[in-house]
């Protein structure tokens, strides 16, 4: 049994007299006759998952669950592997290009999507992300009764996440080595930069092998900004191998899968919520050098 997924909208404040005016505001690349088919196809529902009709009224605050479809979607021809499952967590090893959410050009080939599919579980929900280039371990509550207490291990930093990266040698740096630094939205809009202002990211950077023309590093994130380990490698001299947006903007051809990001999500380490236990999970992949 397959479950498409679901984007999901709280709607903001606005003086729009019907839900459908609303989306047809909120989104106006989406033509209104694509709203309309998707309300009477019920695609468009309520939090508890009831098809709204096209006249209903207009709420701030509501929630608003729409089903979108992407024609032409391109296979991403890389499987990822659960690691972990339980009735209220699931821990899977994602590949690198398979994105973990919706988004863009991308629905059905995503990590929720094939794992909602996979194990017939609508209500799983990532309890983090990672770029889409990026590989390795992602975190799902699979029961919304229990999710408020994962959330809030990510919340509270509770979680210890460590990275591996294969990136240019960095000889003069004393390792191991923190950096920190103030970083904020850049251009283009999906790019992040450092600037001045109070350090608001923190990475703790250590090398595991030396190579003749390239170092594997350990890389320790105490702060989960957007792009944070990738622009912080890049600011110090060093860019992770085949980075296509730092520190220069070299975009991937669409369907080109022969350059991965060398960055890896590699293990995750916290205190079970629940029960107290101590968790522990790794990456199976491996990075070359």
């Amino acid at each position: 049994m397959k479950f498409p997924v679901a984007s999901r909208l709280q709607l903001p404040p606005g003086e729009w007299a019907t839900v459908l005016d609303g989306l047809c505001a909120r989104f106006p690349q989406i033509p209104r006759d694509t709203w309309l088919d998707r309300f009477s196809r019920g695609r468009v529902q309520d939090a508890s998952g009831l098809a709204l009709g096209v006249d209903t009224p207009y709420r701030v605050g509501m929630e608003v669950r729409y089903f979108r479809e992407v024609f032409d979607e391109p296979r991403i021809p890389f499987e990822a592997r659960i690691v972990f499952a339980d009735a209220h967590l699931l821990v899977a090893d994602k590949p690198h290009f398979l994105p973990v959410m919706p988004a863009g050009r991308f629905v059905r080939e995503t990590l929720l999507s094939r794992l909602q599919a996979q194990l017939g579980n609508a209500d799983l929900v990532p309890l983090h992300r990672i770029d889409r280039e990026t590989a390795g371990l992602v975190l799902f509550s699979a029961n919304e009764t229990t999710r408020r207490a994962y959330q809030d291990l990510f919340r509270k930093r509770l979680i210890r996440k460590f990275y591996e990266a294969i990136a240019p040698p960095l000889p003069a740096l004393s390792m191991p080595h923190m950096h920190s630094s103030h970083l904020r939205a850049g251009e283009p809009f999906f790019r992040m930069c450092e600037a001045d202002g109070d350090a608001n990211s923190h990475t703790r950077i250590e090398v595991i092998e030396r190579g003749v023309d390239a170092w594997r590093y350990a890389l320790q994130p105490v702060t989960g900004r957007k792009h944070q380990l990738r622009v912080h490698m890049a600011a110090l001299g060093a860019p992770i191998a085949n980075d296509g947006l730092y520190p220069a903007l070299r975009p991937h051809a669409p369907g080109d899968f022969s350059r991965p990001l060398q960055l890896l999500a590699k293990s995750l380490h916290f205190i079970d919520p629940l029960d107290g236990r101590e968790r522990g999970f790794e990456s199976g992949q491996v990075l070359s050098i």
